[in-house]
């Protein structure tokens, strides 16, 4: 079974080369204008994403996204959110990397199979790192008014919240 799984891309990548010569098409020159297209769009998107993680950086180094938390912290307390998953629901939409971080830490306090635990790995599987996203896909398309995709995004976080919170109450756990 290893020695199939080690073989499976390069069986996939021979399998497109043959399906292109079979279609009589120019596998090479094609691959060679694709990796030009990716490098354009790299450089297009670069100072998008330099001036998210920047912003990132700033907000966390600031002191405010620890100010923020402890502002929403008793809120959460209140509507019988685990207060310990605040900064991964504020890091999540910020930074994966970032996020990844509080996941692991939080894992390392609270245990994979307790409450928080379970809903900490819900949330990081369910929601997205909506300023990174929106930041890489609009600025590839050079599109700077972004109209309802943040709200929408942070709705659907929001939902994938609750409904982790829901899913692990109803199942006991």
């Amino acid at each position: 079974m290893n020695y199939i799984s080690s073989a499976l891309i390069p069986i996939i990548i021979f399998s497109i080369v043959l399906y292109g010569m079979i279609k009589k098409v120019k596998v090479y020159e094609c691959f060679v204008e694709g990796a030009k297209d990716g490098i354009r769009i790299c450089v297009n998107i670069f100072p998008y994403i330099l001036a998210m993680l920047l912003s990132v950086a700033i907000f966390r180094e600031s002191g405010a996204m620890q100010y923020l938390i402890n502002i929403l912290k008793p809120v959460f307390k209140i509507i019988g959110f685990p207060s310990e998953l605040v900064p991964l629901i504020i890091v999540k939409p910020l930074s994966g990397s970032g996020a990844l971080g509080v996941f692991a830490e939080i894992l390392k306090k609270y245990g994979a199979d307790t409450y928080i635990g379970i809903i900490a790995s819900i949330i990081m599987g369910s929601t997205e790192t909506i300023f990174y996203t929106i930041t890489v896909y609009y600025g590839a398309i050079k599109i700077k008014n972004i109209r309802h995709t943040l709200w929408a995004a942070i709705m659907a976080d929001m939902t994938s919240i609750i409904v982790a919170i829901l899913v692990v109450r109803f199942m006991g756990i």
